[in-house]
């Protein structure tokens, strides 16, 4: 009969938060691994400059002032 006294967690009413606060902890975690691996968009834009000067689409000059821009 005591074992009832605590609800089927034995903690009680805080046996939901703590659960609660597990899965928001994993969701937490997946979201800052999903964006620590995802490219980041100034990479692909340097990138796409840099392929454009390799085809000599583009010229020194441009290529200088873009990349400050970018930066």
């Amino acid at each position: 009969m005591m074992g009832y006294w605590y609800g089927p967690c034995g903690f009680g009413g805080w046996g939901i938060l703590w659960g609660f606060l597990w899965i928001a902890l994993v969701a937490l975690g997946f979201y800052l691994l999903f964006r620590a691996l995802s490219p980041k968009e100034e990479d692909r834009a340097l990138k796409l400059l840099r392929e454009r000067y390799a085809k000599g689409e583009i010229d020194r000059e441009t290529f200088e002032r873009m990349k400050r821009d970018l930066s």
